[in-house]
Parts: structure tokens; C-alpha cells; sequence
């Protein structure tokens, strides 16, 4: 197995340390997603230049963290569940959003549910959603506006998701209080 390192502002690239010196400003320490994601500055780059934008959708909190941990939870990625889950409690998310989130259940709000359906289906289809689908999603309130935001979102995850699958990222401290696993939900 390949060891990928996990950088420091100190031991990251020349290229990557002014966005890891702004992390660890922002949150007190350096995430190790973004210390693996350090080794390729344009990769670390991308990822916390999309954060940004992301948060600047129309989407509320919840929904964007809807978006998140259902592509999550698909593409089996424990240090984004954990870490999100964290998020998700820390922004006011309640906790039976999060709950159903963790274990790919039905969520109580109709148009929450709906955009999860549509988050699934975009994922699960490899951003092919059938005209159904997409109407179904516009049906329950959301916009086409909307529809591109879930193909923002899902983009979004592929680059944290797959660098945690390649790199075998450790969850950190921060996170490991919502340490998630998709055994532990089928056991449930």
C-alpha cells in the first residue's frame, strides 16, 4: 500500500503552505484531508477554492450538508461522514437530518427528502438523472438553479472523497467522536 503523506504548513510544498497557514488560522489546526491534499498544490487549491463557492449557493446549511454526506455515505468515505457530521452539528443541522444522513434513511421533511432522492440519484447515475427525476426535484420546491448546486456539491465530494479512499486518510481528533462506518449502519 502506498503511504501518502499527511503535511504540516511546515512540511507541506512551497505552493501549498499559504492555504494551509489560512486553515489552520480558520480552524485551529490543519485537517488531515487537507494536509494529504497538500501534496498536490492544485488539488488542495481546488478543493478549499470550491468550499467556498459551494457555500455560496442559494442551498441553506442543511441542505448543502444534505448534499454532502449523501455523496458521502454513497461513496463510503468514513473521514468525510465523521467530519461532516461534526460540521453538520456544530452549524445547527438537527440531529434527525444528520441521523438519517448517517444511515441512508428517508428524511422526515419532504423537500429535504427530495433533494437526498435527487443528491442519490445524481450520484448513483453518474450525473445522468432522468427527466423524471429532474421534475420530481423541481416539483418539491427546488429550482434549476438548484439542480446544477446538487452537480456542484457532488463534484465537490469527488475530490475529498476519492484523495481519503486513495490515501487511507486518518480521521482527526476533531472527528473521531462521529467516527462512521458502513458496517456499523448495516449492523444497526
Amino acid at each position: 500500500m502506498t503511504d501518502f503523506a499527511t503535511h504540516t504548513v511546515k512540511t507541506a510544498p512551497e505552493a501549498s503552505q499559504a492555504i494551509l497557514q489560512g486553515v489552520e488560522k480558520n480552524y485551529g489546526f490543519v485537517p488531515n484531508l487537507l494536509g494529504t491534499m497538500a501534496e498536490a498544490p492544485a488539488l488542495l487549491e481546488a478543493y478549499t477554492t470550491m468550499a467556498g463557492i459551494f457555500n455560496k449557493t442559494a442551498l441553506s446549511e442543511t441542505e448543502r450538508q444534505i448534499i454532502l454526506m449523501t455523496n458521502n455515505r454513497l461513496n463510503g468515505c468514513t473521514y468525510c461522514m465523521a467530519a461532516h457530521t461534526t460540521i453538520s452539528k456544530g452549524a445547527g443541522v438537527p440531529q434527525d437530518v444528520i441521523d438519517a444522513l448517517r444511515a441512508g434513511t428517508p428524511l422526515a421533511d419532504t423537500k429535504l427528502e427530495a433533494l437526498r432522492q435527487f443528491a442519490i440519484v445524481v450520484n448513483q447515475s453518474r450525473g445522468w438523472p432522468s427527466e423524471t427525476d429532474i421534475a420530481a426535484f423541481l416539483s418539491a420546491g427546488y429550482t434549476q438553479q438548484s439542480v446544477l448546486e446538487v452537480v456542484l456539491g457532488t463534484a465537490f465530494k469527488v475530490l475529498s472523497n476519492y484523495t481519503n479512499h486513495i490515501a487511507s486518510t486518518e480521521v482527526d481528533a476533531a472527528f473521531a467522536a462521529n467516527t462512521w462506518s458502513e458496517d456499523a449502519v448495516a449492523a444497526a
